[in-house]
């Protein structure tokens, strides 16, 4: 079990200095739009991350006219208590488990796992395949602290040999050389993420497909289609092969960091033939089945943030999910909307105690 008791929030967005105590294992959140309902949501996230559900802007965190902002947490985590604290000051961002300080934040992802669901996810279908691959790292860097490392080695290496390509000038045999270097080392840490994308995915989309049926209340075929060029061609003749086009273009081509998923519903891309509705329903099946497997894998379950749900869903759908959360597989849920009256009849139907909070 996973269960945080108690966050204080000192100068982040919208709060100057406020403590809010957890007591049930469903807490409702509720208040006017603009109150703050989605920061406090987002503070939880970022105890649990190291970083904003919503922005890698430390500056946008921070309440406005000041110089940073402390977040400090009390979890429960299987029977262990835990303190982290995340500090940001003057650019500066520091980050403590049980008063000691990480060297890298990388070492913090995954220990304390949470699943957010938010308006901005719509973006996961209709955005870019940047916003696709944000969400698929997320989830696997909760699962195997490997695959963060590859990743971010990967990211490192790619900046350098882009830097290289835009200030290559002729064709200097020790410029080729040094690609060559970065082209084994790209190799080396985006092969191990190509994998676990692949082989992740494989089974992950079952599970989508079942709580799809369920939120939607009928049965339509989706799927999840990985696009990589490493299915393709082998790594390193894709690089040797596209060289030249990447000393033209100024950048690297052919590689992880352009991968995509592609989501499909009866055969078609849910982007451009799903309603509003079919996508919401995939969306929340999505997450809820990111959540399903970070419980099977940690063996227990991560905390789950559901900013308003309620605007998002019409009454069937949302009764589908409130029952699903209220039940016994799931651990601490924080869910966020305008009307109190709305939230505790919506769970006073399943018999779930909540803990409202008004902000």
């Amino acid at each position: 079990m996973l269960h945080i008791q108690k966050i204080s929030l000192t100068q982040f967005k919208n709060y100057t200095r406020q403590d809010f105590p957890f007591t049930q294992r469903v807490v409702g959140i509720t208040g006017k739009n603009g109150s703050g309902k989605t920061n406090l949501l987002d503070a939880i996230y970022y105890l649990c991350f190291t970083r904003s559900y919503f922005t890698s802007n430390e500056s946008q965190n921070t309440q406005y006219q000041t110089n940073g902002f402390r977040l400090e947490g009390y979890f429960d985590k299987q029977g262990q208590p835990a303190r982290i604290i995340c500090t940001v000051k003057d650019g500066k961002k520091e980050v403590s488990l049980n008063d000691e300080k990480y060297d890298r934040f990388s070492r913090h992802i995954g220990q304390f796992p949470a699943v957010m669901i938010a308006p901005d996810d719509a973006e996961i279908i209709l955005g870019g395949s940047e916003e696709r691959r944000k969400w698929l790292d997320t989830l696997l860097s909760q699962l195997y602290p490997d695959y963060l490392e590859h990743l971010i080695a990967y990211q490192k290496i790619l900046v350098q040999r882009n830097t290289l390509l835009k200030n290559i000038t002729g064709n200097g045999q020790e410029h080729h050389s040094l690609l060559d270097v970065f082209d084994e080392q790209l190799v080396q840490h985006g092969i191990p993420v190509f994998e676990q994308r692949r082989s992740f995915l494989t089974g992950f989309i079952p599970r989508v497909q079942q709580l799809y049926d369920y939120i939607s209340g009928t049965h339509e075929v989706v799927n999840i289609r990985y696009q990589c060029t490493l299915q393709e061609e082998d790594y390193v003749t894709q690089l040797h092969t596209a060289r030249y086009k990447d000393l033209q273009l100024q950048r690297t081509s052919t590689g992880i960091h352009r991968d995509d998923l592609q989501f499909l519903l009866n055969d078609y891309p849910m982007k451009s033939s799903a309603s509003q509705g079919q996508r919401k329903s995939f969306l929340f099946a999505l997450k809820l089945a990111q959540f399903e497997v970070i419980k099977q894998f940690k063996q227990f379950a991560p905390l789950l943030l559901l900013d308003d749900v309620f605007e998002k869903l019409d009454q069937e759908r949302v009764t589908r999910l409130i029952a699903l959360v209220s039940g016994p597989s799931y651990g601490q849920v924080f869910i966020t909307d305008t009307h109190t009256e709305r939230l505790q009849h919506a769970f006073d139907e399943t018999a779930q105690t909540i803990q409202l909070i008004n902000i």
